[in-house]
């Protein structure tokens, strides 16, 4: 067997994006690796027979960043986006599925786009060249007169590309808002826009728009105020007409589960078809103008459902254990990415009620996996919840008690899947390999039980969320599988949160990791990304800085520099902290990361100082 080491994790090439082809019978996806090796990320563009009776072929090399395929209208060409021609900017090609090399269509760097039912049509979403970025940057709000708001990103435009002569124009009155995506109507006919006021997160995700653009006249009206974070713009037909599904946040709180919602062409009354459903929509596919397939978390599993024009309520088509994502279809074959327990992510097709079959590969072959366990307990008051437990390879429960690493996920509208969960953080599979079992809970605040389980962390995480997280350890202890006095805790984001949190409330942990960790939400709510919602999540009584004193868990704090998300200032601040109360700690900035860290030679980084830092504190056993 294989030893999983840090550079077979980050080296790892895993799928993304496929995309079903009109005629059902192809699948274009795309690979990379997990760490970028460069400064910029290069994948490959691929096509496979969508019943698997072949290998996948490559239709342009991992030289470049190639990346979002789509189909031709026809089935016998591939769109892509890449850099090839000049790294880091992303440009639009063409290429046969069957034989040539890629054909530019565009000169300038674009965004997004779209290929229309008229042949060689193209909608395109990419800044206009004539407008230069701000110098200086003015926001203006007055009582008096109108707002004005510079971003330091220029605006996304929508445009009309004829391939052939690659001149673009101007589509659509859509004034100076900021175009965030685009979908055509399956006939032809009008496409749905959606907007922002402006580029930047904060006003713009909280001022969106609807519109419907004629691509023969450009002629422009609107169909009302989506949701905010609304995104897959999904067209259908009923009896009445044409029909617009959206995914979007469940009203009226900032925080709470995602949503199914609906409007007519017409405009009117944007209806949630999910309301009071206890799981999740995550993904919505377009069928040819047949009512929309959608993928649902359901605890930690996922299912395929289809809407049901008569009761507008989304019936179960199929269940896949684990999870599937990046669901596309064509002719009634589905594409999605699927993991399971014991199986890394790869691609999958065939029809929505199964079964169906993996195309190509998986990677990371002959490597022994920790034996994934599925849990379901309930919370103190009762509330029935659910996690898994990895234990190292080669063991069993009766091996115990082992270290117990508690890893709370993202989010907090997030889930952990039963899925192999390995990745370039430290993950389930990652740290069972070292020798430890590894708790990964799914508390209230997450995705797949529905939006009043999702919504019950607003303005008070720390509290339920944190009571859910313990009952676990406290079951998995009482059960002796974990030893109470080797006991961890870590998480990234919403996770780093909850990890710094749980040492400013119990000395019971031995060690805890904080990774791009939120602190203090004020700061957040005032410096980070996501503003409002931060500021519904928590507030000065529940951000672990306020108990920093408490600390007497060694702490490892990791985060990327560029963070804009997470502001490296909520690391910091919990440094300086623990520094003034001489807590013993470790402070690793990584220079030019972001929330995520990308950088190969810093995932192995993060993934070995993980490592060695529960090792050093928990003493793991030696995995059989």
């Amino acid at each position: 067997m294989g030893e999983l080491t840090a550079e077979a994790v980050t080296d790892r090439v895993v799928p993304r994006t496929p995309r079903v082809s009109p005629d059902g019978r192809w699948v274009a996806f795309v690979t990379g690796t997990v760490g970028r090796a460069g400064r910029h990320p290069v994948s490959a563009l691929w096509v496979a027979p969508a019943d698997g009776s072949a290998p996948p072929r490559e239709l342009a090399p991992a030289t470049a960043e190639n990346h979002a395929p789509r189909w031709a209208p026809d089935s016998g060409s591939v769109f892509f986006l890449s850099d090839r021609a000049e790294r880091g900017t992303a440009r639009l090609y063409r290429v046969g599925r069957t034989e040539g090399d890629p054909e530019p269509l565009t000169a300038a760097g674009i965004s997004g786009y779209l290929p229309l039912a008229d042949p060689g049509r193209i909608v395109v979403l990419a800044p206009d060249e004539r407008e230069r970025p701000a110098d200086p940057r003015i926001r203006t709000v007055s009582a008096s007169r109108p707002p004005v708001w510079d971003t330091e990103a220029r605006p996304d435009r929508l445009w009309l590309l004829d391939s052939p002569t690659g001149a673009p124009r101007p589509l659509g009155d859509l004034g100076a808002r900021h175009v965030v995506e685009v979908a055509a109507r399956p006939d032809g006919g009008a496409l749905a826009v959606l907007t922002w006021s402006v580029a930047d997160l904060d006003p713009g995700q909280f001022e969106p728009g609807l519109h419907l653009v004629d691509p023969a006249s450009g002629a422009t009206r609107d169909l009302g105020t989506p949701a905010l974070e609304a995104s897959s713009l999904t067209w259908w037909r009923d009896e009445t007409g044409w029909r617009l599904c959206y995914l979007g946040l469940t009203p009226p709180a900032l925080v709470g589960g995602r949503a199914v919602f609906d409007v007519g062409d017409r405009g009117g009354t944007h209806r949630n078809l999910t309301f009071g459903m206890s799981v999740c929509p995550v993904e919505l596919a377009e069928t040819d103008g047949g009512p929309p397939l959608a993928l649902f978390a359901e605890g930690l599993d996922t299912t395929v459902r289809r809407l049901d024009p008569a009761t507008r309520r989304f019936t179960e088509v199929s269940r896949a254990r684990g999870q599937l994502a990046s669901l596309t279809v064509g002719r009634e074959v589905l594409a999605v990415v699927a993991s399971t327990a014991a199986e890394p992510d790869a691609v999958h097709a065939g029809p929505p009620g199964g079964p169906l079959a993996r195309l190509g590969e998986t990677a990371l072959p002959g490597i022994r996996w920790g034996t994934q366990e599925r849990l379901s307990y309930r919370a103190p008051d009762g509330l029935a919840l659910d996690g898994l437990l990895v234990l190292p390879p080669g063991t069993t429960r009766d091996d115990g008690p082992f270290p117990l690493v508690t890893l709370v996920h993202g989010g907090p509208y997030g889930r952990y899947a039963d899925r192999l969960n390995l990745g370039w953080y430290p993950s389930g599979q990652w740290l069972a390999a070292a020798g430890f079992a590894v708790f990964l809970p799914n508390a209230r605040g997450g995705l797949g039980h529905g939006h009043a389980f999702a919504v019950s962390v607003a303005g008070a995480v720390g509290g339920p969320d944190w009571t859910d997280v313990l009952a676990g350890i406290d079951l998995l202890v009482d059960e002796g599988v974990a030893d109470p006095g080797r006991l961890g805790i870590g998480g990234g984001s919403q996770g780093g949160f909850m990890a710094a949190w749980a040492v400013g409330q119990t000395d019971r942990f031995a060690a805890a990791l904080v990774s791009a960790g939120v602190t203090d939400w004020p700061l957040l709510a005032a410096t980070g990304e996501l503003t409002r919602f931060e500021a519904a999540l928590g507030g000065r009584e529940n951000s672990p800085i306020t108990h920093a004193a408490n600390i007497r868990t060694p702490v490892l704090i990791l985060h990327g520099e560029d963070d804009t998300n997470v502001p490296l200032s909520q690391a910091e601040l919990l440094h300086r902290a623990l520094r003034g109360f001489g807590a013993e700690h470790e402070y690793v900035v990584y220079p030019r990361e972001g929330h995520s860290i990308r950088e190969r030679d810093h995932q192995i980084d993060v993934l070995n100082r993980s490592r060695e830092w529960f090792s050093r504190w928990l003493t793991p056993v030696r995995p059989a």
